[in-house]
């Protein structure tokens, strides 16, 4: 999955940015799971990058929200 910078993320529709979210998503569950089980994953800064991606989306799928 790719991560998305901010201008990238204004370029997506809203059904994209649902698609993405829900993709970024079950990625970010499965390297947390991998972790709390006791494990590694094998690239540590991949989770801080899910996750501020996942705020981007939110944050320019509120701003389309709020006009």
């Amino acid at each position: 999955m790719a991560i998305f910078r901010a201008q990238e993320v204004r370029q997506l529709s809203d059904v994209e940015l649902q698609e993405q979210m829900e993709k970024l998503k079950m990625e970010l569950i499965q390297h947390n799971g991998k972790v709390s089980a006791g494990g590694s994953t094998e690239n540590p800064g991949r989770i801080r990058e899910l996750r501020r991606t996942i705020a981007r989306i939110k944050t320019e799928a509120n701003s389309r929200r709020r006009g």
